[in-house]
């Protein structure tokens, strides 16, 4: 039992098909390894035992729902009917959502059993899963290391083993970051392949997604995810075919950029460099085109333009709390990031926004020129190895010194997050310090396709799913 939350989401629907198992003793099996786990993890901020079990007993053998009996876990921003929604917040009290998200709804209607949900940063602001509200969560690796951020509950629960994959939502690396902290496989799906709704129409920098040890399992879940709902403002275009057939076809022979050059002035650590530099041998020796090339984000001074708009929209998420539990954003109730970044959102124009999208969306033209030469970028997923618990702190005197020190960390990810590319976090090497290595693949716009196929034949050539932390053995 302790093996199951273990194997690929769909090598246990299979199990479930067979009637080899049932969704009850895998639903039974996370429970207990959260019970286990969780007090020194800090994983989950809500786990829902009773109709987790419930949905269990309706999941019979010879159910043809692609996950039918998988338990998985959601990330506390994102509603599920009859479940508290936080988002990390005081703010929000106990809110419990009325409605499901979309994605939650297909993830529902593929089968998937719903145990809980994991902890975030207050708003999914900082790449680290610190809230005031819930505590510090841990690295299952080390557990003096934060396991990234926003997505961080999730992470940790998949690579300690307490369910087989986890939601996330990444608007600036929030699944990548955390992939590559936990060494597990983080994609970032294109904008507008993943509904947003029914609360949103779109958003210019979030997406949804999943944490996952399997690049199959990425592909697998994104088919199930992914499309068109009504009223939706921007949508990808359909792929050619499953991304599920993209993770067993070759990809073909590739033109792979390499860059370790940040968008922003920091210094990026040798061991993150080291994993590009063996991810491009790696790339070489399995027949692509591998060369280095001049980054157009070199000088692009992103970040200020980039938080005007990230700021405007976790402003909106503090407004939306007040207007939903009647209790406005105060110094009590959200944290002093949170606090500095909703006065100064206050205080801008209503054109400042305006005018910052449109910058960003310049600058994301002239960066995408690079993939016209090219297939496939390369790049660090982080820019050091991931830090120290309370290394950065949403609650210190300066706040804002420790958002400009998160830039520090993770310079690589939200660059595409403005760009709307597809781009995926690979644990693909370990580091001195034990902790997993990774890298970042980014592909064309609507191109999550070619990056499946690249990902599941670098798996194969190098995998990674064996790999355990010792606090999950």
């Amino acid at each position: 039992m302790v093996e199951l939350p273990y194997r690929p989401a769909t090598e246990l629907a299979a199990m479930v098909r067979r009637g080899e198992v049932s969704a009850r003793e895998l639903v039974e099996a996370a429970l207990q390894r959260i019970e286990a786990l969780d007090g020194e993890l800090n994983a989950f901020v809500l786990v829902d035992a009773e109709r987790a079990l419930e949905t269990a007993d309706r999941v019979e053998p010879g159910d043809e729902r692609p996950f039918a009996g998988v338990p998985i876990a959601i990330k506390d921003e994102t509603p599920v009917a009859g479940q508290r929604l936080t988002a990390g917040s005081e703010l929000f009290g106990d809110f419990v959502a009325e409605f499901d998200a979309f994605v939650v709804r297909r993830l529902r209607e593929a089968g998937f059993v719903i145990v809980g949900r994991t902890n975030m940063p207050e708003f999914g602001i900082l790449p680290v899963t610190e809230p005031r509200r819930y505590g510090p969560t841990r690295n299952p690796w080390d557990l003096g290391r934060t396991p990234g951020g926003s997505s961080g509950g999730s992470a940790a629960a998949v690579a300690a083993g307490m369910v087989p994959v986890a939601h996330g939502a990444d608007g600036g690396g929030s699944i990548r970051i955390p992939a590559a902290c936990c060494g597990l496989v983080g994609l970032k799906p294109a904008r507008g392949r993943v509904s947003r709704g029914p609360a949103q129409g779109d958003h210019p920098l979030v997406t949804d997604g999943v944490l996952t040890r399997t690049v199959e399992d990425t592909a697998g879940l994104l088919d199930v995810i992914a499309g068109y709902e009504l009223g939706d403002a921007t949508w990808a275009p359909p792929p050619s075919a499953p991304f599920a057939e993209a993770a067993a076809r070759d990809p073909g022979r590739l033109r792979i950029g390499v860059s370790t050059v940040p968008p922003i002035d920091v210094e990026v650590d040798a061991a993150s460099r080291r994993a590009v530099a063996e991810a491009a041998e790696l790339l070489g020796s399995l027949g692509h085109e591998v060369s280095e090339v001049d980054a157009p984000w070199r000088d692009l001074d992103v970040l200020p333009v980039f938080t005007r708009v990230f700021g405007t929209h976790v402003s909106v998420g503090a407004v939306f709390a007040g207007l939903v539990t009647g209790r406005q954003p105060t110094p009590e109730l959200v944290e002093p990031l949170t606090w500095s970044i909703y006065e100064h959102i206050r205080q801008m124009a209503g054109y400042d926004y305006v005018l910052a999208l449109s910058q960003l969306q310049t600058l994301a033209r002239g960066m995408l020129s690079l993939w016209t030469s090219h297939d496939v970028v390369l790049t660090p997923a982080l820019g050091s190895r991931p830090v120290a618990i309370g290394e950065i702190d949403a609650c210190s005197e300066d706040p804002w010194e420790d958002f400009r020190r998160s830039g520090a960390f993770v310079p690589f990810t939200a660059m595409f997050n403005v760009s709307g590319q597809p781009a995926i976090s690979l644990p693909l090497f370990e580091g001195e310090d034990g902790l997993p290595l990774a890298v970042q693949l980014a592909g064309p716009p609507a191109g999550e396709e070619v990056l499946i196929s690249l990902a599941a034949q670098l798996e194969a050539a190098r995998p990674w799913a064996e790999r355990r932390p010792a606090v999950a053995a």
